[in-house]
């Protein structure tokens, strides 16, 4: 019996729906909640990243103050603009979109950008509130993850979670979210200096692939009924789409779905919940800034 495909736009637009309602609700006591989004460059990948943010800040009624920049964009024009929207007032939320150019330090922009305003919670402090379990910004793609199972009611309280990859933006605080008490799994992190990887991902109800390459978990890796949650978005040449490239994850989706109880596809799956997610963050930012 193959797997119930978890509609990650679906559920994605209820997230959407709940913030938009809230956003209407601030916006009758004279707050405007902001978002702004920061892109350096053209990498076809982030121009597209965001643009799906900024379409998400239209819907959900937020006020956009994104900023697109030439690539020659120095490090100190960039900390300088960061700086300016530290310090404005009605700006509630900041995000740099990743990669930036290589001439620009990424952790000295992360460092830069207010824990108050850091709505993709990858500042330190928000890391370190994570991992102690203090209350702060989560990061968007994990805390997507969680509401998706959640919302599928996969049972995680003391369920094996093996998370393949062992990234900063997914794997670690994915992995720190599913230990706290309120979830109560165990967990398991394996990666490029894992042994014997297709014995551990046997053992896991829950198997989370962040990985960034094509297929790398196959049926024989998935435990019979296991939630599969793949986190990948390859580019795969493709000349018979419009676009040239169709896009892939990590799991080998039509072997695999036919093995486990669900899973999420892509594109469809945990994409749309990180913008979602990111809503979430910026109405939550301008919530406590009211509080």
């Amino acid at each position: 019996m193959s797997a119930v495909i978890i509609d990650g736009k679906a559920i994605a637009e209820e997230v959407k729906a709940g913030v938009a309602e809230k956003v209407a609700a601030l916006k009758e006591k004279g707050i405007q909640p902001c978002l702004a989004v920061i892109l350096v460059g053209e990498n076809p990948a982030s121009v597209s990243y965001v643009t799906g943010k900024r379409k998400a800040l239209a819907e959900a009624g937020m006020t956009d103050r994104s900023e697109v920049l030439p690539e020659s964009t120095t490090e100190e024009e960039l900390l300088a603009l960061i700086d300016k929207l530290n310090k404005d007032d009605t700006v509630h939320g900041i995000l740099v979109q990743l990669p930036l150019p290589k001439h620009i330090d990424e952790n000295k922009v992360i460092m830069a950008i207010s824990p108050a305003k850091d709505v993709d919670g990858f500042h330190p402090v928000s890391v370190g509130n994570l991992m102690i379990g203090r209350k702060g910004f989560l990061p968007c793609t994990p805390h997507g993850i969680l509401v998706l199972l959640e919302k599928m009611k996969v049972n995680m309280n003391g369920a094996h979670v093996v998370v393949i990859g062992r990234s900063n933006i997914v794997g670690k605080p994915v992995a720190m979210l599913m230990l706290r008490r309120e979830y109560n799994s165990t967990v398991t992190i394996c990666h490029t200096g894992t042994k014997n990887l297709k014995e551990i991902t046997r053992q896991a109800d829950i198997l989370i692939a962040a990985v960034g390459h094509p297929k790398t978990v196959t049926a024989d890796m998935v435990k019979p009924g296991a939630a599969v949650i793949d986190v990948g978005v390859n580019r795969i040449p493709d000349p018979s789409k419009k676009s040239g490239f169709h896009l892939e994850g990590d799991v080998d989706f039509e072997a695999v779905k036919e093995v486990a109880s669900c899973i999420t596809p892509v594109p469809k799956g945990v994409g749309p919940m990180t913008i979602a997610m990111l809503m979430y963050n910026t109405l939550e930012a301008a919530e406590t800034m009211v509080k």
